[in-house]
């Protein structure tokens, strides 16, 4: 049920020997990184791609002994499972290629002279930014690719995922009965997976839920702004969490597997917290989703992420901020959105513009997070009435609803070294029992 993640320095210690030696021979690629670093929190290797090397220079038996394994499509390509690492991709030459979440936008902010490959709006473009002595720096876009060959799409096919884009945009999220809502958005996303296929279309999908989000998080549109200050949108991004009731998780978990989404590994906060997770790993894309659920412990004997299961008779954190501001697949949007960064930086940084960290709940050396202090939603009354009705709050709490809402989102500052992919579960049931919105009653 839980994997056995475990750090991989060895694996590391490879990537950020290569980045080291890039780094000394390009000093513009390595003014990027501290500005990167000194203005956003962000290291290079948080947004690291893939790096080629060249054929008859590496060592093949190392890379193999440190977890890299050739694809079953190309000899040439070696992907390491074991943790989060860059593809290393044997060519001819030497070169970084980095992550930007809109190639315009890193070719207009930083000016660069290069001549990007690929067109606007498909799944695959990059671009030379600099070169030096042998070594080049490349930034990529990728929208549910891959790949390493630049695809040249029809125009017809093009104009379809931006209006695909447009539609998951402004789809409708609010709706009578949740059902309503689940079978609409369904059916929206089966559309646009027959015609662009899972990958493309859960990029598209989880730019436009980003978006959402943001609207309604005021941490994040904060590092959204200053990331795209150097052209890089969202490019670290690490997972995005999802609140469901339990009526309708299987149906939240089937919006997602048709985006691509795998499940993963289950998730269990313990008896006392009372609430679980679905985790599932988008593998083209590299994203992940927590999907989070009341729970029971014996019910993770159950297939509960694909079956309905009933409710249970007392409402726990996950179920409880669904019943006040909705799903988070409709009218709610994401929980949170957990990007990575130097954990310290951007934690200094955005303390110096006013925003508040919790305290962390993962503090190793190997897995670092922490969640800004949450942002308050209101409540609609309707929901509060509800609730008391049918005694799963009381009356202190309902009033404390209708008058001052309740804790809706956050901002997660993660940090990840040697590779490491999984995540702290005793730290997270600490952190998530703080933040039930019966624990945040306003005091007058």
């Amino acid at each position: 049920m839980w994997p056995e993640w475990k750090t991989q320095p060895q694996a590391e210690m490879i990537v950020q020997s290569l980045l080291q030696n890039a780094f000394a021979k390009c000093p513009s690629a390595e003014a990027f990184r501290i500005k990167l670093l000194s203005q956003t929190g962000i290291r290079f290797r948080d947004i690291l791609d893939h790096i080629v090397l060249p054929e008859v220079l590496t060592d093949v038996d190392e890379l193999a002994a440190c977890g890299w394994r050739p694809e079953d499509s190309s000899p040439l390509v070696f992907k390491n499972n074991l943790g989060r690492f860059p593809t290393i991709v044997l060519g001819n030459e030497s070169s970084i290629s980095f992550k930007v979440e809109r190639l315009a936008d890193f070719l207009k902010i930083t000016k660069a002279t290069g001549t990007p490959e690929g067109r606007p709006f498909t799944p695959y473009r990059r671009c030379k930014i600099w070169e030096d002595e042998g070594v080049d720096f490349l930034a990529v876009e990728r929208n549910g690719y891959a790949g390493f060959d630049i695809i040249d799409f029809p125009d017809s096919v093009v104009r379809v995922s931006r209006l695909y884009l447009q539609r998951f945009r402004t789809r409708r999220r609010e709706f009578d009965y949740p059902k309503q809502g689940f079978d609409v958005t369904e059916q929206l996303v089966a559309e646009a997976v027959e015609e662009l296929g899972n990958d493309w279309t859960c990029s598209l999908f989880l730019k436009a839920e980003r978006e959402y989000w943001e609207m309604r998080n005021g941490a994040g549109r904060l590092q959204k702004r200053r990331q795209d200050a150097l052209g890089i949108g969202w490019a670290n991004e690490d997972h995005h969490t999802y609140d469901s009731s339990r009526y309708y998780f299987h149906r939240l978990i089937r919006i997602l597997e048709h985006l691509g989404f795998e499940c993963r590994e289950r998730f269990y906060a313990g008896a006392d917290a009372g609430w679980g997770s679905q985790i599932l790993e988008q593998p083209v894309l590299g994203s992940i989703i927590f999907a989070d659920i009341d729970l029971d412990s014996e019910e993770l004997e159950i297939d509960f992420a694909h079956h309905p299961i009933e409710p249970l008779p007392e409402l726990r954190r996950a179920g409880l901020w669904t019943e006040l501001h909705g799903e988070s697949m409709l009218d709610a949007g994401l929980n949170h959105l957990e990007c990575m960064f130097d954990s310290t930086a951007l934690r200094t940084q955005l303390n110096a513009l006013g925003v508040t960290m919790m305290n962390p709940f993962s503090n190793f050396p190997h897995l670092y997070q922490e969640l800004t202090v949450g942002e308050w939603w209101p409540v609609n009354p309707d929901r509060v009435e509800l609730l008391e009705r049918h005694h799963l709050i009381s009356k202190e709490q309902a009033e404390d609803f209708r008058l001052n809402g309740a804790i809706g989102s956050h901002f997660e500052n993660l940090e990840r070294n040697d590779g490491y992919k999984g995540f702290n579960q005793p730290g997270i049931d600490n952190v998530l029992r703080i933040i039930d919105p019966r624990k945040n009653l306003v005091e007058v």
